[in-house]
Parts: C-alpha cells; structure tokens; sequence
C-alpha cells in the first residue's frame, strides 16, 4: 500500500507558477504509475497529468500541455506538477493518484480516474485574473 500527501497549493494570479508535491510513503514507491487529477467545484474530477513508474512516460490532458510538467524522484518517492502560466480556469482542487496499473495501458487508461487506487487528500490551487 501507499499513502499520498500533496502540498504546494495556494492562491497565484494568473500567469504566476506554482509546484505541486506529492510524497508518498510506503514501500515499492517505482512500481506505481502516478498521476495528478483536479476537481473544479461543481464539476467533475478530470486528468491532469500522468507518470510511467520510471519517469520516462508522461501524458497530459490538452489545455495543460506546454504549461505543465509531471515530474518525479523515486529516490525520495515524490512526484512532482510544475505548473507555469497558471491561469483561472485551473483553480480546483489537485490530487495525486497512485496505482501499479498492471491491468491497463495507454491514455484511455491513465486518464482514468477509476483506475487508481491510492489518492492523497487534495490541495488547493486557486488562480485570479
């Protein structure tokens, strides 16, 4: 098993930055495929980002690509969401999500929330124009 704690929310203006963290505790951290989805109020969680188990694979969803980067350490069992050009239709709620995936593949699968078994439990971004 794996428990998650993000950190590096908070309230930026638009074109600002910020670094999400995602620690992880627990054993075998490089044999779960990470993933950081968001949550906006009164919508539904969607795909942010996504990390194969060595780091060497990432996805992102289209209106964050080229602003975000999914990054990790398996030394220090943490991943990463560098966010750049954060503007305010990215305020919602992140969350990281752990899973071996051993059963799926490919972007049809990463993106999917049900796939993962293991959340942490959410920091806030808040991003004003």
């Amino acid at each position: 098993q794996v428990q998650l704690v993000e950190s590096g929310g908070g309230l930026v203006q638009a074109g600002d930055s910020l670094r999400l963290s995602c620690a992880a505790s627990g054993r075998s951290f490089s044999m779960y495929a990470m993933a950081w989805f968001r949550q906006a109020p009164g919508k539904e969680r969607e795909f942010v980002a996504f990390s194969g188990r060595s780091g060497g694979n990432s996805y992102y969803t289209d209106s964050v690509k080229g602003r975000f980067t999914i990054s990790r350490d398996n030394a220090k069992k943490t991943v990463y969401l560098q966010m750049n050009g954060l503007k305010p239709d990215d305020t919602a709620v992140y969350y990281c999500a752990a899973d071996p995936l051993d059963y799926c593949s490919g972007y049809g699968c990463y993106e999917r929330s049900r796939n993962y078994g293991y959340w942490g439990q959410g920091t806030q971004v808040t991003v004003s124009s």
